[in-house]
């Protein structure tokens, strides 16, 4: 693991923080889905997709804690690579990507884990942890996104 528990358990009250405020941003900002996007949002069963939000971005927004951002940088999940970001109701995505369906699926397939698991802290400590153990993309949250993506949209 890339920290400790001690430290994992220190951090993830600073990402729960985080995450609150980066999807205020969004939910103020960002577009709501459009008619095709709403529709896979229902197929795949998320509770208020009418609260979903897209915001197009340059690069994923940075934590300003040094200590969150230093966790953020070792874990690379926040990295220049990562064409979307998805914090509950708020949906990041890089510019060269925006309104890719395949990626907003991807994307909304988090926002109903979310819901599943009742918010912020549950979800991202299960997400974080796998993240950190199984090692991004092998995690079980990850692989279930993954299959519902091949689903729709069949192999990458």
């Amino acid at each position: 693991m890339l920290i400790s528990p001690q430290q994992f358990e220190m951090l993830l009250p600073l990402a729960v923080e985080w995450a609150k405020e980066q999807e205020a941003i969004v939910l103020k900002s960002g577009e709501p889905l459009n008619q095709e996007e709403l529709a896979y949002a229902q197929k795949i069963g998320i509770l208020h997709p009418e609260k979903v939000r897209l915001l197009k971005v340059p690069a994923m927004p940075q934590p300003t804690n040094p200590f969150l951002r230093q966790a953020a940088d070792l874990t690379g999940l926040l990295g220049p690579g990562i064409a979307g970001l998805t914090l509950r109701y708020a949906i990041f995505i890089k510019n060269d990507c925006y309104r890719q369906l395949r990626l907003v699926v991807h994307e909304l397939v988090h926002t109903h884990q979310y819901e599943r698991m009742g918010g912020f802290e549950p979800f991202l400590r299960q997400y974080l942890f796998e993240c950190l153990t199984a090692i991004y993309p092998n995690g079980a949250l990850e692989q279930e996104v993954l299959r519902k993506e091949k689903e729709f949209f069949g192999p990458r």
